[in-house]
């Protein structure tokens, strides 16, 4: 029994111990470098990802509240993955900040919330492991001390994650005064389409939707991303959102599915209106980071048209979008952040010329994009594949011309910046860069994942087997 329960909880036993090595390493006697904390912690944090694949069982937990099973560990792996790539990214960053260890614990603190928060069985434990992800990430977006945008940025997001988190927990209350339970399975059993219960889900739907950055609930995402380090608004764009969207398809499919008719119509109009204005809005930034924030919203879009499928296979085209934003996003991210920690410059205008001076890091940047926008033979081309494909199964020919359309769209925004790039002059391009070893490893993983996961179909149908058996 005790190996069962460390073998149940070994991602978030993983999580916690990385945590109080680093708060060790903080408040010991001998003052460490931040280059070594650095290189220590990525070795930690190498080890944590590949060790997620070993000794692991099925099974659950504190009275069935927590569970876990092959897809909820390949979910948690995907998350390790991303936290990795992210700290390589950070090491120019994090090297030369007087608070790196700090960093890492309110980092870890968060992951250890969304690993509780994807094998949650119960709408309370979901709640509790909810907040526990959401709060430390106020601290990471404030984590610029000497600059006010990113003070700004922390309040913003504090404001509007107790607005969705008060919305979310009156649906909880809600369900709960109607059914007298919590429980994900008694819940299932027992949802139909009384008024109570519906407006008790509909604040649920609108609590995940402030989380995922759908439209209406978009309006913090944008000031929040570019106030941030850039470092954080990865996290907050790729490990943050894909946790709420693997909790979300959990939420819909195994707790609401009996209200399968009334949520499906929800995300009909939510998709549409997110891909709209996140499409409209990104062709107006000029900052990078504003750019690639209203990009995420208009990508979670054709996230809830594969989830509106409704079927394994709308779970399996949701994962595997997950893993190859993963791998697009972070590449564009880290060059963002290169460029940013060592220039301060963070506008489109800025990256005129690029390519005369950093070939290899425009190539990367090029990728990325080109996988966001959906441009064959990358992986995102795939992902939004198999996301319309599981939409169409819906019959909903309306839903999927609308998405080709914003596809059209997005292909302007993203080719700006490769033509800023290849194409525009700069009297002053941005210097030659020097990333190190561990960034051009993030880059290389990045790109490697980006060509790869989508010229090699193994991914996705590994997926698909582990999605069936869930």
């Amino acid at each position: 029994m005790p190996f069962s329960f460390l073998s149940i909880m070994q991602f978030e036993w993983s999580a916690l111990i990385l945590l109080f090595i680093v708060l060790f390493l903080r408040i010991g006697k001998k003052v460490i470098s931040n280059t070594s904390l650095l290189y220590i912690v990525n070795g930690l944090l190498l080890i944590n990802f590949i060790s997620g694949f070993f000794a692991h069982e099925d099974g659950t937990l504190f009275g069935t509240m927590f569970v876990s099973d092959s897809l909820i560990r390949f979910e948690k792996s995907l998350l390790n993955l991303g936290v990795l790539i992210i700290s390589l990214q950070s090491f120019h960053w994090l090297s030369k900040h007087h608070h790196a260890s700090e960093f890492y614990m309110i980092l870890l603190s968060s992951l250890t919330g969304m690993f509780f928060m994807l094998s949650s069985n119960n709408l309370f434990m979901l709640y509790l492991s909810l907040e526990l992800s959401a709060i430390p990430l106020a601290a990471l977006a404030n984590f610029d001390l000497q600059k006010r945008v990113s003070g700004e940025a922390a309040i913003k997001y504090i404001i509007s994650s107790a607005f969705s988190s008060g919305i979310l927990l009156m649906g909880i209350s809600l369900i709960y005064g109607a059914l007298g339970t919590l429980s994900f399975d008694a819940i299932s059993l027992n949802m139909t389409g009384e008024p109570l219960l519906l407006f008790g889900f509909i604040c649920l739907f609108a609590g995940f939707a402030f989380k995922l950055s759908a439209v209406p609930f978009h309006l913090w995402t944008a000031d929040v991303y570019e106030g941030a380090p850039v470092a954080v608004t990865s996290y907050l764009s790729v490990i943050s959102k894909g946790a709420m969207v693997f909790v979300f398809i959990t939420a819909l499919f195994r707790v609401f599915a009996n209200v399968a008719e009334s949520w499906y119509q929800m995300l009909f109009v939510i998709s549409i209106a997110t891909m709209i204005i996140g499409n409209l809005f990104a062709i107006r930034q000029q900052n990078l980071k504003r750019f690639l924030a209203f990009s995420s919203i208009a990508q979670v879009g054709f996230i809830l048209i594969g989830i509106s499928g409704h079927s394994d296979a709308a779970v399996a085209s949701a994962v595997y979008f997950i893993m190859v934003y993963i791998f697009s996003n972070l590449a564009a991210f880290g060059i963002i952040s290169l460029v940013s920690d060592v220039t301060g410059k963070e506008n489109i205008d800025d990256y005129k010329g690029f390519y005369s001076t950093n070939p290899l890091l425009a190539w990367v940047l090029t990728i990325a994009l080109f996988s966001l926008a959906g441009i064959p033979p990358t992986a995102g081309f795939f992902g939004k594949f198999f996301l319309l494909m599981s939409g169409a199964a819906a019959d909903n020919n309306t839903l999927i011309i609308i998405a080709a359309l914003n596809m059209i769209v997005s292909l302007y925004y993203y080719l700006r910046v490769v033509k800023a790039m290849f194409m525009d002059s700069n009297a002053q391009p941005i210097e030659k860069l020097k990333p190190g070893w561990m960034p051009v490893t993030a880059y290389i993983v990045c790109t490697a994942g980006i060509l790869l996961s989508g010229i090699i179909g193994g991914a996705f149908e590994y997926i698909i087997s582990i999605v069936s058996t869930h």
